[in-house]
């Protein structure tokens, strides 16, 4: 199934829930560790003479593109602020705009704009809403409008879900993330936790 171009935060859901069980996404799950960045051995360690030799037969120019094409996405604290109050409450589909010209993220930067949704405009777990009338999203909902605001596809929010879920499933819990979101007793601070968690997951693999 692919995801329409205004899926619903259930659909999100579900889809995500065929990406976790795929056996693509369990080979990307269970080589996580192998492709986390390495680290250094020590200070001391350097590229070989060739390699930097290389470099000199290279133009400025093509040097300056690669290092752009590898800078990391700004982070979410560094972007420009999110609508107002009142934006919060407006339908998603009003900052269509907000894509145009905007580059793919990955899934841990993606996520961190959600955490900002969450944050700023609120969390909110009654059943099948995505927003509640003051504006504030559920988990899949801060997904689904920072995709919305401009900040990575609706692969990339698929992936995100999908990060979310294989967390959740490493913690036992065997249904869907909605459910999750509007149990009983739970709180803003669990479901921000959780994203955290789900994003240093995402990150550790390359995500």
């Amino acid at each position: 199934m692919t995801l329409s171009h205004a899926p619903s935060p259930d659909t999100l859901d579900e889809e995500a829930a065929r990406l976790h069980e795929s056996a693509v996404w369990q080979e990307l799950v269970a080589s996580w560790p192998a492709t986390a960045a390495p680290e250094a051995a020590g200070p001391h360690l350097a590229a070989p003479q060739e390699e930097w030799r290389a470099l000199l037969s290279v133009p400025v120019a093509e040097l300056v593109a690669e290092a752009t094409r590898t800078l990391p996405a700004p982070d979410p604290a560094d972007a420009s602020p999110l609508p107002g109050r009142v934006g919060a409450v407006l339908p998603d589909r009003l900052y269509g705009w907000r894509r145009a010209g905007r580059v793919e993220v990955l899934p841990s930067v993606h996520m961190a704009y959600a955490r900002r949704v969450l944050v700023e405009w609120g969390w909110q777990n009654r059943p099948y809403r995505m927003r509640n009338l003051r504006g504030a999203r559920c988990l899949c909902g801060a997904l689904l409008t920072t995709h919305r605001l401009g900040h990575g596809s609706l692969d990339t929010a698929n992936r995100s879900a999908a990060w979310l879920m294989t967390e959740l499933r490493d913690r036992g819990w065997r249904d869907l993330i909605g459910p999750w979101n509007r149990a009983p007793g739970r709180t803003a601070a669990e479901a921000l936790e959780l994203l955290d968690a789900a994003r240093a997951r995402a990150r550790r693999a390359g995500e």
